[in-house]
């Protein structure tokens, strides 16, 4: 049904008229806030300027002609369509009033959304307020509440203050309902709404105009479409922009084509033509000469793919998936059997209660009296079905750990929750998944076993798919991302209600007489470091039920879990990995936009998708003998030792202990609540950790018969990360061992030594030992090795001793397998093969600097047995010492004998990512602490002296290195000093932005509490100095790896071997090992033969600078790439030694 409009008149204005006759005159005043006053959102200072951003005065007098055209075409619109008023009048009788019920969400034809320009045209900068104001007529829109939206926006567009915070794009959202509608005096309206707001109409603003006279039949082609068709062209803007920058949904590119051709008959949209070139020379090559590449194809047929993606798309449009607990094999109790009926018949009748509170507060939300500009929670809470709210909040109780959570995580995860859902949905509702579907199914072509052989890149492909079938719906969505303190107050709201609503009798477990209902949730307070946090806690009684019921299922979010099928290659930098889940290229922390702009404005970021799209296409399966071995000994008591966490029956008793009790002292009374403290905490990380292992294996235990994949994307700093967050080949030791490639390869005439020399180094013995004398060791311990792989829980047990145990008893079973096979160099292996870079910050800082002794002790020069930068420092560390003692120093002669490896390796490693001379110290404080026989009262003056050694020693070892970090630090300080954020570009084209600022608070206020919430991340505020220049160093070295990881992804593609990467450690099949070690080290030295400190300087005194800044921002002196001290690839034989596999589970932190 159309909206009523007997309130709204419109009269002709001056093209940035001085006042406003939307809704009658209203005089703005000037204490009036600029910010939406929404609940949770502080106000800023608004500026003098009333005009909209980036338009001047000198704009308006030079563009008066401009403007009056387009006022004109806008009355021309209107004039156009007079017969369509009479509809609107008929129309206005059968509509009836949202706020009084629940809008009916079937009428698809209501609630779709228009096409719109991708980026902003305007460039305003897309604040929480903006990006809220969005979100909410978005959501009023597809509730079908379009009254709500437009005097929403009428509300905004009133009031000067408020008027500024509105861009093209928030205009075009109702120009989009009313193209739908088809009534073309609406979208004439909005049209001088603009004008008034001083705003230029973009490609989305005509795009709903000629799509709206697609629509009406009553439209004259030869006035409103070659009108609205000038104008585009004096705006300069074509009609070929229109079919390449919009969005479109349903049917509307077809209305659009259909307007256009009513004028120009013969028109045909005519795509950008794909192109190989890319401005990166790293890479030119790749793109162009295709002629020796031979990408790898999937063990599977198009058949087989084409069924998976059917079961795919299943699980992400349910958007849950509910798996079995590894639990399922302890055997029922009569009291476990027992607590699950209870919880069962619980749960019943919360969903019902939950059902009539989401009713009662929707009702009071949508009748509530407020002011038209405050944003409302109601269509947020319409945007599902009620019961999907109520299986979300459930699911938030069923997750809840014992010792509770902290409710800013908890709403945050209930927010997201229903994001997630709204976007699929609204992707089923836009027609999009049939198009999906479709490019799918062709797209499979490329990889299944099947079909022919092609040297045509995923991204390519699909590109190319989407341009054959160009009609229809477009598949890269257009919806607005929720701003943070949105996804947070739905999310508290929800907690509210279940806080409120979720009771349970008190006598449940213990009948009794005194019966009354108690809340199964707690609100309150506790403190984390010096700060209050508001927390929800279960009741022990519900404690209690969930962990006797022991219940064997559990239910996760879909993007939790591996896909079923190869992931949607990256083709944009908002479309790519799951089929519906939104998934962000660059993630980022909650509420940063400034990283999604800059992406959206580079051109050529093909390697990175490509890089992304490789990694994410490595299929997977489960190695089950491991895996059973893993279940059975959690099953049973778990093993602190091999790292698989106890049960909660292994907790430590709390004690209990009266304290009004006369009988105990002060002192023992301090000491019996400190052992409570620990206590409580003790059990709570054992929870925390159980769960945890509980996950992983209840995941790999569920995809145990399938072949699955982990999409990627990235962080800020371009270093890969797979989506799924609890399994996945980042993860700890038995997370790894439990992967194997789904696709297995003969280990050829090296592959078995490569095996043996990778369970080595799984070891973590025979450091500095060279191949070939790791190869002789694995031989030597060959009985110990099909011991452990014949009987591992029950023999010597020689694999429990390795560094990585797990990795180690899986890389055994490989071995034994191999080796008792009648020919070896046949035996198919799927096991992967690690090979780890040395210290890899300071092998790029040593390539930087062109340090001939950094680069030889990280293996950057060829030596007779691969080098240990570790050990080297501690050697020279220690030659410092027994100087110092000679010399008389006391602390020198105190520490003899303890200067180890192990000591100076943290230090070593972390300093070439910024850490300072104080935190080196706490870190070989701890390290000392860990010595049990050193004199505790000697740790202070040892950690000052050891850190001093050490950075002296590094000093010596790495001559250009601290001079380059020095010269970046100063640089980002003197940026930051000025007002400005670092940036800078990789030599692959991604750009980078540091997302450090000011620290500023913002209040949310709900009923439950308000929540105060520390924003850093906020680019209006001036960048914070100190994280600027501390984190530059690490964050461009981390950049530097990200892209030797993407050269060396590629072009093992092109090679076509299977590749992954754990950051710097490199996986592939034993076959291929060397082959990756080529690849590995070619892309090195063609990456440092860039003049990549030169290019830095260029990029930075380019945009930064002028005058004295200019003067002071000088780059370090470094020797020029072409007479580098490494001047061919001999000299990095070395450069991946296979020294060691990461000892630690990799997180997916920032810089």
């Amino acid at each position: 049904s159309d909206v009523q409009h007997a309130k709204v008149h419109f009269v002709k204005v001056p093209p940035f008229g001085r006042a406003f006759s939307s809704g009658g005159t209203h005089k703005g005043s000037p204490q009036e806030k600029p910010d939406i006053p929404k609940l949770g959102q502080t106000s800023s200072k608004g500026t003098k300027n009333t005009m909209a951003t980036g338009t001047t005065h000198k704009t308006i007098s030079s563009k008066a002609k401009q403007s009056r055209e387009r006022l004109k075409l806008s009355e021309e619109i209107q004039a156009g369509v007079s017969s369509t008023t009479a509809s609107i009048k008929a129309s206005k009788k059968k509509q009836k009033d949202p706020k009084n019920t629940v809008p009916d969400r079937d009428g698809k034809g209501d609630t779709s959304q228009r096409s719109h320009l991708k980026p902003d045209a305007e460039g305003a900068a897309c604040g929480d307020i903006q990006l809220s104001i969005r979100s909410y007529l978005e959501a009023c829109i597809f509730i079908g509440d379009v009254e709500r939206a437009q005097r929403f926006l009428l509300s905004q567009h009133r009031v000067r203050s408020r008027r500024k915070l509105l861009n093209t794009g928030v205009y075009n959202i109702m120009m989009r309902v009313w193209a739908k509608k088809g009534i073309l005096n609406q979208i004439g309206r909005i049209f001088i709404l603009l004008e008034e707001a001083g705003l230029k109409p973009n490609l989305g603003s005509y795009s709903a105009a000629l799509e709206c006279m697609g629509r009406n039949p009553n439209c004259s082609p030869k006035t409103s479409t070659r009108s609205c068709l000038n104008q585009m062209e004096e705006d300069g803007l074509t009609l070929d922009d229109l079919f390449s920058d919009c969005v479109f949904r349903r049917d509307e590119k077809d209305m659009l084509l259909k307007a256009i051709r009513a004028v120009e008959p013969g028109y045909e949209p005519r795509p950008h033509p794909l192109t190989d070139e890319c401005p990166s020379p790293l890479v030119h090559h790749f793109y162009t000469q295709r002629e020796q590449h031979s990408y790898p194809k999937l063990a599977l047929s198009q058949e087989e793919l084409l069924e998976r993606f059917q079961q795919q798309l299943s699980v992400e449009r349910a958007c849950t998936v509910t798996i079995d607990s590894v639990e399922t094999a302890k055997p029922v109790t009569e009291n476990m059997r027992k607590m699950r009926e209870l919880l069962a018949e619980q749960r019943t009748h919360w969903e019902k209660i939950l059902h009539q509170a989401l009713r009662e507060s929707k009702l009071i939300l949508a009748n509530t009296n407020t002011r038209d500009y405050r944003l409302n929670l109601y269509p947020y809470l319409c945007l599902l079905e009620d019961g999907e709210y109520v299986d979300i909040m459930i699911q938030g109780v069923a997750n809840m750990p014992p010792s509770g959570e902290s409710l800013k995580v908890l709403a945050r995860d209930l927010g997201h929750r229903v994001y997630t859902k709204y976007c699929v949905r609204q992707k089923f509702e836009n027609q999009a998944v049939e198009k999906l579907g479709s490019i799918y199914s062709a797209y499979t072509e490329l990889l299944a076993k099947d079909t022919k052989v092609s040297r045509v890149l995923p991204r390519e492909q699909w590109t190319r798919l989407q341009m054959e079938q160009s009609s229809g719906p477009s598949l890269q969505g257009d919806d607005t991302s929720w701003p943070h303190i949105v996804t947070l107050e739905l999310g508290t709201h929800l907690v509210d209600i279940m806080v409120k609503n979720l009771k349970i009798n008190s006598d449940i477990l213990n009948p009794s007489q005194d019966r009354k209902l108690i809340p199964i949730l707690y609100h309150m307070y506790t403190f984390r470091s010096t700060r209050q946090v508001g927390f929800i806690k279960p009741h022990p009684i519900l404690v209690q039920m969930q962990q006797e019921a022991m219940e064997t299922r559990l239910t996760f979010d879909s993007y939790v879990m591996p896909m079923l099928c190869p992931p949607v290659p990256w083709t944009s930098v908002k479309f790519g990995a799951y089929l519906l889940t939104p998934t962000k290229l660059m993630r980022t922390v909650e509420g940063a936009t400034q990283h999604e702009q800059l992406l959206e404005k580079s051109q050529h970021l093909e390697p990175v998708f490509d890089s992304l799209n490789q990694l994410g296409n490595c299929a997977w399966k489960i190695n089950k003998p491991l895996l059973d071995i893993i279940i059975s000994i959690f099953n049973d008591r778990g093993s602190d030792k091999l790292d698989i966490p106890p049960p909660m029956s292994e907790a430590p008793k709390i004690p209990h202990f009266n304290p009004q009790d006369p009988a105990y002292t002060a002192s023992q009374k301090a000491l019996m609540k400190r052992e409570v403290i620990n206590a409580k905490k003790k059990g709570s990380e054992m929870h925390s950790l159980r769960m945890d292992a509980l996950y992983k294996l209840s995941i790999a235990h569920h995809m145990r018969e399938e072949t699955f994949w982990f999409p990627h994307n990235m962080d800020f700093r371009g270093r890969t990360y797979p989506c799924p967050p609890y399994f996945n080949h980042l993860g700890s030791d038995v997370t790894r061992a439990m992967l194997v490639f789904a696709e297995g390869k003969p280990l050829g005439p090296k592959g078995l030594d490569w095996l043996k020399i990778h369970l080595v180094n799984l070891t973590g013995l025979k450091k500095r030992s060279s191949l070939q004398g790791r190869l002789e060791y694995a031989n030597s311990i060959m009985e110990d090795i099909l011991n452990s792989a014949d009987n591992p829980l029950h023999g010597r047990k020689w694999w429990m001793n390795a560094d990585e145990p797990w990795q180690a008893l899986a890389c055994c079973m490989e071995i034994a397998r191999a080796a008792r096979s009648s020919d070896p160099a046949k035996f198919v292996s799927h096991f992967p093969v690690h090979q780890d870079g040395s210290c890899n910050g300071l092998q790029h800082y040593a390539a930087l600097g062109r340090d001939v002794i950094g680069a030889t002790s990280v293996n950057l020069v060829p030596c007779d047995v691969p080098q240990d930068v570790y050990s080297g420092v501690a050697q020279q560390v220690e030659e410092l010492r027994a100087r110092d003692a000679r010399d008389g120093l006391k602390i020198a002669q105190v520490l003899e004998g303890f200067i180890s490896r192990k000591v100076v390796k943290q230090t070593v490693m972390t300093v070439v990512y910024g850490v300072t001379r104080y935190g080196g110290r706490l870190q070989i404080e701890k390290r000392l602490k860990e010595i049990e026989n050193f004199p505790k009262e000697h740790i202070w003056d040892a950690s000052h002296y050891l850190v001093r050694l050490v950075f002296n020693g590094l000093k010596e070892m790495f001559t250009g290195t601290r001079e380059i970090q020095d010269w970046l630090t100063e640089s980002a300080r003197l940026i930051s000093k000025c007002g400005h954020t670092v940036e800078w570009v990789t030599p692959l084209g991604l750009p980078i932005i540091q997302p450090y600022h000011r620290t500023r608070n913002q209040v949310l206020k709900s009923s439950i509490q308000h929540i105060n919430l520390q924003i850093s991340h906020d680019s209006k505020e001036r960048p914070d100095t100190v994280k600027q220049k501390n984190a530059f160093p690490p964050n461009f070295i981390h950049s530097l790896d990200s892209t030797h990881m993407m050269l060396t992804a590629l072009h093992c593609y092109s090679a076509g071997l299977t590749f992954v990467s754990v950051h710097d450690c490199f996986w592939t099949h034993a076959l291929t090992v060397d082959t990756m070690n080529k690849v590995c080290r070619e892309q090195f030295v063609a990456l440092h033969s860039q003049p990549i400190l030169q290019e830095l300087s260029d990029f930075l005194l380019h945009k930064y600078c002028s005058g004295t800044l200019e003067v002071q921002m000088k780059r370090p002196e470094a020797p020029p790439s072409g007479s580098s001290h490494f001047p061919n690839i001999s000299f990095f034989s070395l450069f991946v030694s296979g020294l060691k596999p990461k000892a630690k589970s990799i997180r997916s932190t920032g810089g």
